[in-house]
């Protein structure tokens, strides 16, 4: 494993410019550099350099980040992988730190289960292909679902023999130890005998996202009720199965391109719709879906169609795992196909045009769907309509309003209209699961997806080619966000925390003495100042930019980054032809920060206000409604005061 220190010299002496201007071509603008997008088609340049802020962030499609992020997106790299290809870039000498005995112990183990995978899948294969029993039974099966010889070869498929002990004969005979057999699943072993595991079954080997074979799943053929319908490989030191999707492997580059994944449930649903040409389509493999899955997905794509089968079983199997797929962004459709058929059988009697044709006319919104399901079944029930109404409002707030917040307000005013409930009222039972959630503790358990891209746009420039403008959509203008005042707080805690406020004090000093977040109604920005403090408790220094955009909590390094996008650079042009200073904007953050801390005290001032108005038009008694009359005076007061500071937006 590279060691933290190699890792911190790696993220040090990674130059942006550099790194992206390996890839493609960028012109300097100003301070930044701008090019075309590798991430999405434009015609007009968007996407911004910052060398000294080390990050790129294009005002396009929204991507942006590191270095490590650039070649994550661009190249497809692991953190690892991309470590690794920085330092052969810099000819940095990585140090790996000497793994532990129980480390070392599991990698042995991966490794032999690896090999073993690999010779079962080319001997199962070779039975389907070269023996009289796999080409009559096995290779006769894929023949009559309309499996061509490529399809065959491209999910590697296979057959074990009826014979009791076929494999163990061969694995054996190879030198291949019996525990670790036995471990992989292929083999049974018993206290009076051994057998084959998938003996009589087609074999579908499971691929990692490399195209490593991880493990089988295996097919009976005969009709008995004595043994499953599929058996499956064993999780084991190398196949963990909630992180892996049958053929995404085989599926990567189509759910890429397309940006949609389709979900199905069986393997050969995967393998009729890839025979089809519809090559976006990957499967649970029959289990519930997890959030290990689910970031596979958003990894490649924001957009999924559930394709399940129309019966009752169906309904329910794709309303299973929703909220977890909500929480990880994704946009969720779901078609349902007529009762009887599933994908694989759908595609083989009409045809991949008629199967895209049902789909694009059948897909619909799977929190819709919910809604139409519920008041169904609830009818004129006033307690099951409010079952409903809870129902789809705990869905609702699991939507992150910063990354999906159009798709937020839609389902909340959908719901109202539907519900025929009050849009306030629905609102407050939304707010209500927020707050619930926001009790527990954050967690951010592996890389999180990359947040949805925005619209493509264009940027509008002058003569010279610079940008002016973006289209209001397309700007990711920080006071359009929810809680405007708390973000712009972090973002000069963040880039000018360690500058002078006033004589003897910081501006992060001032911060914690003069902020009390502990009211931040954003718990991420909450989050996000009390790392900030807990790295000046312990280092005695302020933390750099670097620590925020390098930071191991995806979720965390992808604000800062949003927080401190590259900023649009005038161009020198600019002060030639009209004679006019350009703003240095480092050199004036005072203004900044002293503006953001009274934009904060004046949303504050103003709640007071509102709920001091509220408790005076509701108030009976003399004396109290006098003292509430001073109150209200009082506080009009600050807010006069604070008015003369800020320029209110």
């Amino acid at each position: 494993m590279i060691t933290n220190d190699s890792i911190q010299k790696v993220l040090t002496h990674a130059d942006i410019v550099e790194v992206i201007g390996h890839f493609m071509q960028l012109k300097k603008r100003g301070s930044n550099y701008i090019g075309n997008c590798p991430f999405h088609n434009e015609k007009t340049p968007s996407f911004n350099v910052n060398p000294a802020k080390n990050i790129f962030k294009c005002f396009g499609c929204g991507k942006g980040g590191d270095s490590v992020t650039f070649l994550e997106e661009h190249e497809k790299f692991s953190f690892v992988e991309a470590i690794r290809w920085l330092g052969d870039f810099y000819n940095i000498e990585l140090e790996e730190s000497a793994p532990s005995e129980a480390y070392v112990a599991h990698q042995q183990v991966e490794e032999s289960l690896r090999i073993i995978n690999d010779f079962a899948a080319q001997y199962f294969k070779n039975n389907l292909l070269h023996t009289e029993e796999g080409q009559n039974i096995g290779l006769s099966y894929f023949r009559e679902r309309g499996f061509s010889n490529a399809t065959i070869e491209k999910f590697m498929l296979g057959y074990s023999l009826e014979q009791w002990d076929a494999f163990i004969v061969a694995a054996l005979a190879k030198g291949f130890d019996k525990d670790l057999l036995e471990k992989a699943g292929l083999i049974k072993v018993r206290p009076d005998r051994i057998y084959d595991s998938y003996r009589g079954r087609v074999v579908f080997p499971i691929f990692s996202n490399t195209g490593k074979i991880l493990g089988f799943g295996a097919r009976i053929l005969k009709k008995t009720d004595k043994a499953p319908k599929y058996v499956n490989s064993p999780e084991n030191e190398l196949y963990v199965k909630n992180r892996v999707l049958y053929g995404l492997y085989q599926s990567r580059k189509a759910i890429n391109d397309k940006q949609e994944c389709f979900l199905v449930e069986g393997y050969t649903d995967v393998i009729s719709l890839h025979q089809a040409g519809v090559e976006n389509v990957v499967s649970s493999s029959g289990t519930s879906l997890t959030t290990g899955q689910l970031k596979q997905i958003g990894n490649l794509t924001k957009n999924l169609t559930i394709l399940y089968d129309g019966d009752a079983a169906g309904i329910k199997a794709a309303l299973r795992g929703l909220d977890m797929a909500i929480e990880e962004n994704l946009i969720v459709k779901l078609v349902l196909l007529p009762e009887g058929e599933d994908p694989d059988s759908f595609v083989q009697k009409n045809g991949s045009a008629a199967f895209e044709a049902y789909v694009a006319q059948h897909k619909v919104d799977i929190i819709d769907f919910m809604m139409e399901q519920g008041l169904k079944e609830a009818q004129n029930d006033p307690f099951k309509k409010s079952a409903v109404a809870n129902e789809i409002a705990a869905t609702v707030a699991k939507i992150d309003k910063g990354k999906n917040l159009g798709l937020h307000l839609h389902y909340i005013k959908e719901a109202a209209t539907r519900l025929n409930i009050d849009e306030e009222a629905f609102v407050g039972i939304v707010n209500n699961f927020i707050r619930e959630r926001l009790k527990k503790p954050v967690k951010d358990d592996s890389p999180a997806a990359a947040p949805a891209p925005l619209p493509i746009t264009e940027p509008i420039l002058d003569e010279y080619g610079q940008i002016v403008s973006m289209p209001e959509e397309a700007s990711l203008n920080l006071y359009k966000k929810e809680h405007k005042e708390e973000w712009q707080l972090i973002k000069m805690l963040i880039e000018h925390g360690d500058k002078i406020y006033e004589a003897g004090q910081t501006v992060a000093t001032h911060f914690f003495e003069e902020i009390d977040i502990s009211i931040f109604e954003e718990p991420m920005a909450h989050d996000i100042a009390m790392i900030y403090y807990k790295y000046w408790q312990d280092n005695k220094a302020f933390p750099p930019l670097n620590f925020f955009t390098n930071h191991a909590m995806k979720s965390i390094k992808e604000k800062v980054i949003d927080l401190i996008q590259v900023q649009f650079t005038p161009s020198e042009n600019w002060q030639l032809k009209y004679n006019i200073e350009i703003p240095d904007t480092e050199a004036n953050y005072l203004d900044d920060v002293i503006s953001s801390f009274a934009y904060f005290k004046l949303k504050l001032l103003r709640k007071y206000i509102a709920e001091n108005l509220e408790e005076l038009k509701l108030c009976k008694e003399p004396a109290k409604v006098e003292q509430l009359v001073k109150t209200n005076l009082l506080l009009k007061q600050q807010e006069k005061q604070l008015m003369s500071v800020v320029i209110v937006k």
